[in-house]
């Protein structure tokens, strides 16, 4: 058998290999955001020099002036955050309801629905959007706040995700509020949802994360830069045959700053959402 102090030995080293893991994955992952804000502060030749600078001569702050005057950042903001906000109502609203009728509820064409609905989300979102930029466009509303929500009035995501909530909810909670004189929608409402808070708040963190991301819908649907969102608008910062990678990176750190922000506002609901997802 092993000594105390070889075991002692052992379990530090361990714990040494695991610390020192960490700290290097730490650093891989922060280094483009730190290469981001350093970048954002040199001039254009200091950005493109072989071998590469780390750290600028001088900072620069007028790449931020720059990005603003390019850029109309106040309407970025609002559309996107609009865009976000709405994209969220919908996918909690519509899946919740959705999920909880197919976990449930007994009718007709059940599985065939809900085997639309894993289809749907198997298949990869840019090949709907020919069919719901000409949906978009025969309604006359390109160019609106209502065109960059649209693809999320519904998450196939968001429906298999609180299905498998309720299915884990048992059957004798939903039957209990009806022998109390609930009736379908009220054991939905005060009983089911309620009871989702978990899943719901990781609903809403994935839904908001993927539609702050989303680039290619808003640059296809809204081509007046002004109803763009954030990642549109910075897509129009990159030239044809050259690119001012120092005012890219200035606006992609202002982009940035809304979710970081909320991310240290909500840091634990954030981090509760997602470590409880698999829990019941």
């Amino acid at each position: 058998m092993k000594s105390s102090a070889s075991l002692g030995r052992t379990k530090a080293l361990t714990t040494f290999l695991t610390y020192a893991a960490l700290i290097i994955g730490a650093i891989i992952m922060i280094f483009p955001f730190v290469w981001m804000i350093l970048t954002s502060s040199k001039t254009v030749p200091e950005s493109i020099l072989i071998p590469p600078t780390i750290f600028p001569k001088q900072i620069m702050l007028d790449n931020f002036k720059n990005v603003m005057a390019n850029l109309p950042f106040v309407n970025l903001y609002i559309n996107t955050a609009l865009m976000v906000f709405f994209r969220v109502i919908c996918a909690v609203v519509f899946s919740s309801m959705a999920g909880y009728a197919f976990a449930k509820l007994q009718f007709k064409g059940k599985n065939i629905l809900f085997g639309i609905v894993l289809v749907q989300m198997s298949l990869p979102s840019q090949i709907f959007i020919i069919p719901q930029y000409q949906m978009i466009a025969k309604m006359g509303l390109a160019n609106t706040i209502f065109a960059l929500v649209f693809p999320g009035l519904v998450s196939a995501f968001g429906t298999f995700f609180l299905r498998q909530t309720y299915m884990g909810i048992p059957n004798e909670i939903g039957e209990a509020a009806y022998l109390d004189g609930c009736n379908q929608w009220q054991t939905f409402t005060k009983v089911m949802f309620p009871l989702t808070g978990t899943s719901v708040a990781a609903l809403t963190i994935f839904t908001a994360v993927f539609a702050y991301g989303d680039l290619m819908w808003p640059q296809v649907v809204n081509s007046d830069v002004k109803m763009m969102t954030l990642s549109a608008g910075l897509a129009n910062l990159r030239g044809q045959f050259t690119t001012n990678f120092p005012v890219m990176m200035a606006g992609s750190l202002l982009a940035m700053l809304p979710m970081v922000i909320l991310y240290l506002i909500f840091q634990r609901q954030f981090i509760e959402g997602i470590a409880n997802t698999g829990g019941k």
